[in-house]
């Protein structure tokens, strides 16, 4: 029985619990990225990280609600976009599935979509960090979701024309999300120059609290494999095969980031949090399209375009790409994209097709990624690039401001932390030093006999004070 483009009678619970888990896991994301970047940034820009991506994220999701939903999986316009039979999520039902989700509720397919197309342009905040004006952030997701994010998911996931004529594999978005997001990181560090004490770091800033970073790093670890896993839209045999592979892939790309920095310092944690975030990330488009075992190989591909990949675009080219989200995101997600060509097998995925090793060794499945990585880059980059010129003409991009001081309080008026770096000083000298010290111990004293005196007061009315005593004796000179 079908009501509109729904289907009734349909639902399997045990799809739609895994599904449901994986929302969840992919709504951790965000704030898990907030605090992998502020990890890794100084920490005077932590409140911007924070307002970007959290903010980003409401915004974003109200968008999807309104027309993202009905524009990437409405009825298509010609393969281009999808029509407005959907706006504000009318007729997604809840009770039912559609023709996107044979065994969920069609509402729960959109929900964990929403968390897709939020998180997309706030990949790209590790690009332009610390240098974007907030104004110019607000233009630049909504734009870059209007034009780039909903147009590429509808030609892929929706019943776009990549999709209909051409049945391009994307299983979680290795071009609808890496690919785009890493051009458009590209440019973004190119056309808003470099940061600061550049050439000093050589681009590689030491982080500020790198145990966040790491937290951060871990949860985006974890939340990935629902990013992954959840788009099979079951909880069978194919999400098991595409947690496995998106481990197996995780770990040998962080692997041969942490012998790489190894080889050429010491072994960096830095390093190897990157190393697995560019193996998660370039494994998601063929995690559910390829036999886990050759997670491992792509996973070790990955490492080493990503890494060097870092070494041309920031160190040769000189382009500020503040977190690399061009080398870790995009990078990955086109050598992914293409590896589908290579590896995938249409025995782990019914809807999948045989690639170059398999089958009829035809080459017809990797012309197509090509094609269509080429064509979702090519998009993405002229788009940012038209974008980032109208934003620059009507409200500026880069803020001019105190890189010492920060965008926390030239921005957003709060501090992350009670303590500024500005304040402090490259080095103190003696006397600056003992009026710290002194500074420090009497604030000491003064809280202990505060502490004594209210327990004296309270207990012993009639006896002399334990604090005069104490106060006598703790006075320093």
């Amino acid at each position: 029985m079908f009501i509109g483009n729904e289907t009734s009678d349909c639902i399997n619970t045990g799809d739609t619990t895994w599904v449901l888990i994986s929302s969840i896991l992919v709504l951790s994301m965000m704030p898990a990225l907030a605090f992998f970047e502020a990890g890794l940034l100084k920490s005077i820009n932590t409140v911007s990280l924070v307002t970007q991506i959290i903010g980003g994220a409401s915004i974003l999701s109200v968008m999807w609600h309104l027309i993202g939903y009905t524009l990437v999986f409405g009825h298509s316009y010609r393969g281009i976009i999808g029509n407005f039979d959907n706006i504000l999520m009318l007729n997604v039902r809840y009770d039912s599935c559609s023709r996107h989700s044979p065994t969920i509720p069609a509402a729960l397919f959109g929900f964990f979509q929403m968390m897709f197309a939020a998180i997309s342009p706030l990949l790209i905040t590790g690009a332009f960090a610390e240098r974007l004006k907030y104004k110019a952030f607000i233009i630049f997701i909504i734009g870059w979701e209007l034009f780039i994010y909903y147009p590429v998911a509808h030609w892929i996931w929706g019943d776009g024309w990549l999709k209909i004529i051409f049945q391009v594999q994307d299983f979680a978005g290795g071009m609808v999300i890496h690919t785009t997001s890493g051009v458009s990181a590209l440019i973004c560090g190119k056309m808003l120059g470099a940061r600061k004490d550049f050439d000093k770091y050589n681009g590689e800033f030491p982080p500020s609290n790198l145990p966040l970073a790491a937290l951060g790093g871990a949860l985006l670890w974890t939340a990935w494999f629902g990013f992954n896993a959840g788009s099979a839209l079951q909880s069978g045999p194919l999400a098991v095969s595409t947690v496995v592979a998106t481990q197996r892939s995780a770990v040998c790309s962080g692997v041969i980031w942490l012998i790489m920095s190894w080889i050429r310092h010491k072994p960096s944690a830095t390093a190897v949090l990157n190393g697995v975030i560019a193996g998660l990330a370039g494994i998601t488009p063929a995690s559910g399209y390829i036999d886990p075992q050759y997670g491992a190989v792509i996973g070790i591909i990955l490492g080493f375009t990503s890494y060097f990949s870092i070494l041309l675009f920031k160190h040769k080219l000189r382009i500020d790409d503040a977190l690399d989200v061009s080398s870790v995101h995009g990078v990955t997600g086109v050598v992914g994209s293409i590896a589908i060509g290579f590896f995938g097998q249409k025995s782990f995925n019914i809807d999948g097709k045989d690639g170059l090793f398999f089958g009829n060794h035809s080459p017809y499945l990797l012309g197509i990624q090509l094609m269509s990585v080429v064509i979702t880059g090519a998009w993405s980059g002229l788009i940012t690039i038209i974008l980032l010129k109208f934003i620059d003409r009507i409200v500026g991009l880069k803020i001019e401001h105190d890189e010492e001081l920060g965008l926390d309080e030239e921005e957003h008026g709060e501090q992350a932390y009670g303590w500024r770096h500005s304040v402090i000083p490259d080095s103190l000298n003696e006397e600056q030093i003992h009026l710290i010290v002194r500074g420090s111990v009497n604030h000491h004293i003064q809280a202990e006999q505060k502490r004594l005196s209210h327990i004296s007061t309270i207990n012993k009315p009639s006896m002399p004070s334990i604090f005069h005593q104490n106060r006598r004796a703790t006075v320093v000179r």
